[in-house]
């Protein structure tokens, strides 16, 4: 599989080290240093896209690699106001595409597990819940594409919440989102359920990127002769 890397930071280096190591070819790496390299003819080259860039280039990125016919695979965040844009544009070119905020396969785990948890605690309104995420300083968005998944999953489940903010809040209809962001720090992502009697806690901690790369990869791998919109659930056959 040919595959064309748009957004080669330390996650694009991550995600080459997995697919070379998975028999895969790399036929393009677009970073700041080449963005003339961009371009619809370049990214034709490959059989699939990987898109990890910042959410003021992502929507762009993305529309550019369905031009070129080229299936692709984003995991930027920040620009996700401008999602049904692009899921109209991959319908109105039969392209494929995939976008997950977070494709590590034991956060894919971690978000069964929430909607799970928010389904049982839906009828116990003496449970108030808050999210908490953690990241190193260089993240650029806050709060975390992983956090607002975990956030409009438990706004699904729970009607007594309205809403998250990213914020401490006094409002019950609200769910807060904490963000922290110190050096260094694994990114973190806990779910806390507490009571006057007790606290439930889940948290899922991330060591590296290997887990996010390998995800990655694997989407690629899925949608690389598919046609559609597809979601890392299919992925991973959840």
């Amino acid at each position: 599989m040919k595959i064309a890397l748009i957004g080669y930071g330390k996650m694009g280096k991550a995600i080459e080290e997995i697919a070379v190591s998975r028999g895969h070819k790399i036929v393009l790496k677009v970073s700041i240093e080449n963005q003339q390299d961009n371009t619809v003819a370049r990214i034709k080259e490959a059989d699939v896209a990987i898109e990890f860039t910042g959410p003021e280039s992502a929507y762009d990125n993305i529309i550019r690699c369905l031009e070129a016919g080229v299936p692709v695979v984003s995991g930027s965040t920040g620009w996700l106001s401008r999602l049904e844009e692009v899921k109209e544009e991959c319908r109105k070119r039969n392209g494929s595409f995939l976008y997950a905020s977070n494709f590590s396969v034991g956060v894919n785990l971690f978000f069964e597990v929430n909607k799970r948890l928010a389904a049982l605690m839906a009828p116990r309104p003496e449970y108030d819940v808050q999210i908490i995420e953690t990241h190193h300083t260089e993240k650029k968005d806050s709060p975390s594409g992983t956090a607002i998944t975990l956030a409009e999953q438990i706004l699904e489940k729970i009607s007594r919440k309205k809403e998250w903010v990213n914020h401490i809040s006094d409002n019950l209809d609200e769910l807060e989102i904490l963000s922290e962001r110190i050096d260094p720090a694994p990114g973190t992502h806990t779910i806390e359920y507490s009571s006057p009697i007790d606290t439930i806690t889940i948290t899922h901690t991330a060591h590296n990127r290997r887990g996010f790369a390998t995800g990655a990869v694997l989407a690629a791998e899925f949608i690389v002769d598919k046609k559609g919109i597809y979601q890392m659930s299919e992925v991973l056959g959840f």
